[in-house]
């Protein structure tokens, strides 16, 4: 009995808690300043101006995104903090608090360029490592909208030679949710996997390889949760641990909501559920060939709620643990982070709907991602990955579809979910197709500039101000910058057969030979089969 009492009393003390020491700022915004970081999922809100009105918490809620506790000001000023912080706008003022650690303010030079050269060199530089390079040369395809939930090796094998057979590059393969039993049960399911080890040779052999869907999450009536629970391994839940006598450890787990249903959580603040963990999937790569993982449902809000672990751990800590156990396999992919800047992690946008004001947010969101320092970036997937906009053919837009493909071609990474040559017409189609091919064609060029960014910090694609800083280019959410030396401007307006693009000082030309001085707008006529790049002429 004593010696329970003694574990009770270090568990209590591992409940989240932080400390009072508070730091806060007070800054007053100057005409014409705009400001970003914070949120990549609410990066089509940013630059935020003078004028802006809102306060956020990255306290706990990483809105299912990449959060970082950075601001950066086209001014040259920036703000940053190792934990999480509460800021907002509000009468030309913008507030910035923590619960816990210090706020480091300043000046560095006079643009945003300048001041995310800083940051990134002091706060998170990188480390010289990218994610393996195929995410960046060829197209992703995630088997999530063709099969949902009824992931089976007959399906998977399907999807993956109506690729070859349609005309696409092979390149990553993910496969998505439940090709499990049970969560934390990290086998595949006999009932729809006949020969796993098989199939993922035949993948390999067909030119792809392989991730497999994971998250921290355990079913708790599997036989893995009680032995887990036995351990130690799982979070546990805050009010009951203060119980003096229990029947037996697995009833202090917490049951967490998720969009899932109800489960147990791996407690990866314990340095022996992490070795668990990465045993599990060492075992995947090792047995049947598996190339690597998609590390899902790590985000914060999941852990607010009074739970105990292992280390006393903020919400924000939990996510970032969670991110760490990608750093053992190159092939990585991760939807919600914290602090994982300069380190090679391929970061996706949250989930996007079948819905055009969504593909409107692509490009600023994804260039957020750029100004928080997460190079190595993903826009979701081409037609949205929400599957409960395509539970309904009937309400599919093809156009909207062409136009997503042409958002990610020349991205960091494009990804493939809903099958092009099942759902668009053949005319349609081609241009997807089109689009696959001309990310490939860029593959060696996106991929050198990968290799850059793992060694200075400087983003693949950037927003427009960023790249060309004062010269009145911080609103343009329409375009970005590949490199320093091409401007991409997709269509993201349905029905648009022309558009307006700025052009920077100097001379470019477009991808099909025409040639312009820049320091203007133009006004371009874009079909529905053009994707309109321009490349400076040196």
């Amino acid at each position: 009995m004593k010696y329970i009492i003694v574990c009770i009393s270090v568990l209590l003390w591992s409940v989240v808690s932080f400390s009072q020491g508070k730091d806060s700022i007070e800054i007053a915004i100057d005409n014409e300043e705009y400001w970003w970081g914070g949120l990549s999922s609410l990066g089509h809100q940013t630059p935020y101006d003078q004028n802006s009105d809102f306060t956020l918490n990255l306290l706990g809620d990483n809105k299912g995104n990449q959060a970082q506790p950075l601001l950066l000001s086209s001014k040259g000023r920036y703000i940053w903090c190792e934990s999480p912080i509460e800021y907002g706008i509000s009468n030309g003022t913008l507030t910035v608090s923590t619960q816990d650690g210090k706020i480091h303010f300043g000046n560095a030079g006079n643009n945003l360029q300048s001041a995310y050269k800083y940051a990134s060199e002091n706060f998170f530089p990188s480390n010289g490592i990218i994610p393996d390079e195929l995410l960046f040369t060829n197209p992703q395809y995630n088997t999530w909208i063709e099969l949902l939930y009824d992931q089976n090796e007959e399906d998977i094998l399907t999807y993956a030679q109506s690729i070859i057979d349609n005309g696409y590059p092979p390149g990553v393969l993910m496969i998505d949710d439940n090709w499990q039993e049970d969560y934390g049960v990290w086998e595949f399911s006999a009932r729809r996997f006949n020969d796993p080890k098989g199939m993922i040779k035949k993948l390999h052999d067909m030119g792809f390889k392989v991730m497999m869907w994971t998250c921290p999450f355990v079913s708790a009536d599997s036989e893995v949760f009680r032995k887990l629970a036995a351990d130690g391994l799982l979070l546990l839940d805050a009010e009951r641990t203060q119980e003096i006598l229990w029947a037996n450890t697995r009833n202090k787990a917490a049951i967490i909501r998720w969009w899932n249903g109800a489960s147990a959580c791996l407690d990866l603040s314990n340095p022996r559920a992490q070795e668990w963990f990465k045993e599990r999937l060492d075992y995947l790569v090792n047995e049947y060939g598996v190339d690597g993982f998609k590390f899902d449902a790590g985000d914060a809000p999941f852990y607010k709620d009074g739970l105990v672990s292992f280390n006393e751990s903020s919400p924000n800590d939990h996510t970032q643990y969670f991110a760490e156990l990608g750093l053992h396999y190159p092939l990585n992919e991760y939807r919600a982070s914290w602090k994982m800047a300069g380190l090679p992690l391929a970061q996706r946008l949250r989930d996007k709907g079948h819905r055009w004001e969504d593909l409107e947010k692509l490009i600023p969101d994804q260039m957020s991602q750029s100004v928080m320092g997460y190079a190595y970036t993903c826009p979701d997937m081409i037609g949205g990955g929400e599957y409960q906009s395509f539970l309904n053919s009937s309400v599919i837009d093809e156009e909207l579809i062409v136009r997503s493909a042409q958002v990610h071609a020349l991205m960091p990474m494009m990804q493939f979910s809903v099958a092009p040559w099942r759902v668009l017409s053949k005319d349609n189609e081609r241009i997807c197709l089109e689009m696959a091919q001309l990310h490939q064609q860029f593959g060696t060029h996106i991929l050198k500039l990968a290799k850059i960014a793992s060694n200075t910090g400087e983003p693949i694609v950037k927003p427009m101000e960023l790249a060309f800083p004062e010269n009145g280019y911080e609103t343009i959410k329409d375009q970005f910058v590949l490199g320093n030396d091409i401007i991409v401007t997709p269509v993201v307006k349905k029905g648009a057969r022309s558009r307006k693009v700025v052009l920077p000082k100097g001379r470019w030309i477009d991808e099909n030979g025409k040639k312009y001085k820049g320091g203007r707008v133009i006004e371009i006529e874009v079909p529905l089969e053009r994707l309109p790049y321009f490349k400076m002429i040196q």
